[in-house]
């Protein structure tokens, strides 16, 4: 042979002996060192159960369970598995068509793949799972799946309480390292989604043994590779269900919110916004049409106004108003003014007031009394225009500091998500609009009656309220007090709310003039009319500008006067002046709290106020509207169920009868020839209401 071909010759076989090295390694990979085909040949043989624990309680400030667990089941599909199922009788049973079953399906594989399970229907109604129950033979692939839901005692907080759903692939990415797999359930808002880890607990998985048909035939090694479902540990609240659900029926036919808070402790007491819903309509397989129907909803029911809310104050700021101005030594308690109706010394910015009289603002308890604009707009001027100050911006921004540090113009962490800062404006803001050099104490005078750019959120006024009552102090707002089985990890999440924040070293002699102002409001000032039994207390009304339609009611106290125990602000949207209506719901309020009743001639006020409409009318006219339609809706909807559960029933005896001709065909088709035995679907235009004439225009058309 030649030297050529012997070459070649070698590295032919050097070439084949690499090979079969490598084919020899990844046997050994393979068999030894890889799990890969091991998990896969697993998976075939060993059937993976999630067991989901329960979510821990929420309970209020009297161990009264706000929310409860309710068992449901999910019907759970592996698509690898399910090749063999009666599709037309599953279809039945849910009440889809094979589109709708298909598409399902390719849902469950695109998401899960086609070899592990995936929720198929979840939240089955008692209805739906009995008739499941006694045909999963018929389905094979399929699997009725335990877990437990959440109820509702009190109908109540929805919007405190927040709302759970299964997880999607956007909230697996955002939480790629906290175990959530597809078909796990997680709070999506409210205190669910602030404590989930506390809530959620931990999953149990038990695994069993299948043969080469997929039949389930024990537990895997007796089940000594299982782990138990841990419950989710409870949350303990300082929220007061009863006055919770009072404040939520004062509210009702109004936008607008109410925010109670024990000033000792920073514990949210209510936090009411209207309108609202009941938490209930977002549990079950009703959930994603409730809240699709809620997020088009012009009112916005799942918008906490409490928290979200961005408001004037109006005259409800003039008491810290007056405390800056006392601790800058620029006023006295007994500096007063001579008020003819109205301030006019910025010349042509003029600011009116709602008295004459003679002498109403001769000294601050009778400014604050009186809620005299002229008062508190000179007062403002002279905080701003402080000789003492390097310029006006100086002034300016000495002024915000102290808002800033009550609470106004930023988050007060509440143990809610999303929690608005509303606006204190800075003085970049005024440069923008006027010019640096060209705005000054008149310009923003407005600022001093609590007009102009600033906001304030319903909560930031009840903290307030807080500081006011405390005299000088406060503990953020938060709903939850303790948490079981508190952990170290617990103590970092609740330590910030048991943290005492002192405001500022303003005297308590300022205090006490601000106080005792605010007390003379409700003996023969703007809220005289406004009576709490056996309680004194101190509060201020404000009316706050809407240019979009009638003025905001407010209302802002904190009782009793000498020992408070609850600080409060209402506000309702379009209710004109303070006392008339937003004061009587935060009355009503705080007397339920302190003396834990109403009396009788209270009740038939509460039910008054209650029924009184306050919605604008330009949502008045759209829930007309939609009131209208979803009636009629409502009644074809009602017409179509009852013809396909005709249907159904017609098509369940044939299928005892053992006729199964028409299991192989869709839902609410027929055979060949066979007469419809139900009656047949009206036309709308005998359902729909004749006197509205959308529905006699679909007449003519028909």
């Amino acid at each position: 042979m030649s030297v050529f071909n012997q070459s070649r010759s070698r590295v032919i076989q050097i070439i084949l002996a690499a090979v079969f090295v490598i084919i020899l390694l990844q046997l050994v990979n393979l068999q030894i060192f890889s799990s890969q085909y091991k998990m896969a040949a697993e998976n075939n043989a060993i059937f993976r159960k999630i067991i989901y624990p329960d979510r821990g309680i929420i309970f209020d400030r009297k161990k009264k369970p706000l929310l409860e667990n309710a068992i449901s089941f999910d019907l759970v599909v592996t698509p690898s598995e399910a090749r063999n199922t009666d599709t037309a009788a599953l279809c039945a049973i849910l009440n889809i068509d094979t589109a709708e079953y298909k598409k399902r399906m390719r849902d469950a594989i695109f998401k899960n793949t086609s070899v592990k399970p995936s929720v198929f229907e979840p939240l089955l109604s008692p209805e739906t799972y009995a008739k499941l129950y006694e045909n999963m033979y018929k389905f094979p692939g399929y699997m009725l799946n335990q877990r437990s839901v959440r109820s509702y005692p009190y109908n109540t907080a929805g919007q405190l309480l927040g709302y759970i759903a299964e997880v999607d692939t956007s909230f697996l990415r955002k939480h790629r390292s906290e175990g959530y797999e597809m078909g796990d359930y997680a709070g999506m808002s409210g205190l669910e989604r602030t404590y989930e880890s506390v809530l959620m607990g931990q999953r149990g998985i038990k695994r069993f043994v299948r043969d080469n048909k997929s039949r389930i035939q024990g537990p895997y090694e007796n089940g000594l590779f299982d782990t138990v479902a841990i419950a989710g540990r409870n949350l303990y609240t300082s929220i007061d269900v009863e006055v919770q659900q009072l404040a939520e029926k004062l509210l009702q036919n109004k936008i607008g919110s109410a925010v109670a808070i024990n000033p000792r402790t920073g514990g949210i007491i209510a936090m009411a916004s209207s309108p609202s819903y009941n938490p209930n309509v977002l549990t079950g397989n009703a959930r994603r049409k409730n809240w699709g129907r809620m997020i088009m909803d012009t009112a916005k029911p799942m918008y906490n106004r409490a928290i979200k809310g961005q408001y004037p104050p109006g005259s409800t700021f003039k008491p810290l108003g007056a405390l800056v101005a006392l601790d800058q030594g620029l006023i006295t308690p007994s500096w007063g003014i001579g008020c003819g109706g109205g301030y006019a010394a910025c010349g042509s910015v003029y600011v009116r007031c709602e008295h004459k009289n003679p002498g109403h603002a001769a000294n601050l308890r009778l400014a604050l009394a009186n809620s005299c604009n002229s008062y508190f707009s000179d007062i403002f001027r002279k905080v701003i225009d402080n000789p003492k100050m390097a310029s006006r911006a100086d002034g300016y921004l000495k002024w915000k500091a102290y808002m800033n540090a009550f609470g106004l113009g930023r988050r007060l962490e509440v143990d809610l998500p999303s929690e608005d800062k509303a606006n204190i404006p800075d003085t970049s803001k005024y440069n923008r609009i006027y010019g640096a050099r060209r705005w000054n104490s008149c310009t923003i005078l407005t600022l001093g009656i609590g007009q102009d750019q600033m906001t304030a959120t319903p909560v930031q006024m009840a903290n307030l309220m807080c500081i006011i009552a405390n005299k000088g102090f406060y503990f953020p707002p938060h709903f939850v007090d303790s948490i079981e089985q508190e952990t170290t990890a617990d103590t970092s999440l609740l330590g910030k709310y048991r943290e005492k924040h002192i405001v500022t070293n303003i005297s308590d002699s300022a205090y006490k003039a601000v106080n005792d102002g605010m007390h003379d409001v409700t003996i023969y000032g703007t809220a005289s009319a406004i009576k709490i039994p056996g309680v004194e207390y101190c509060a201020k009304t404000g009316t706050a500008q809407n240019p979009h339609g009638k003025n905001h009611s407010l209302f802002v106290a904190f009782a009793p006067k000498d020992n408070p125990r609850i600080a409060i602000a209402v506000v309702v949207e379009n209710g004109g002046y303070g006392s008339v209506a937003a004061g009587p719901i935060a009355g009503f309020m705080m007397e339920k709290y302190l003396n834990d009743t109403i009396s009788t001639a209270g009740l038939a006020r509460v039910e008054e106020l209650s029924n009184r409409n306050l919605i604008p009318s330009a949502i008045k006219q759209w829930y007309y509207r939609k009131d209208s339609l979803r009636a009629a809706k409502l009644r074809l909807e009602e017409e179509e169920e009852r013809l396909e559960r005709l249907e159904r029933e017609r098509r369940e005896k044939e299928i005892e009868k053992g006729n199964n001709t028409e299991a192989q065909l869709e839902p609410g088709s027929k055979p060949v020839g066979e007469k419809d035995t139900t009656r047949k679907l009206l036309p709308k235009q005998a359902i729909l209401p004749a006197t509205d004439p959308k529905k006699k225009n679909l007449k003519n058309r028909a």
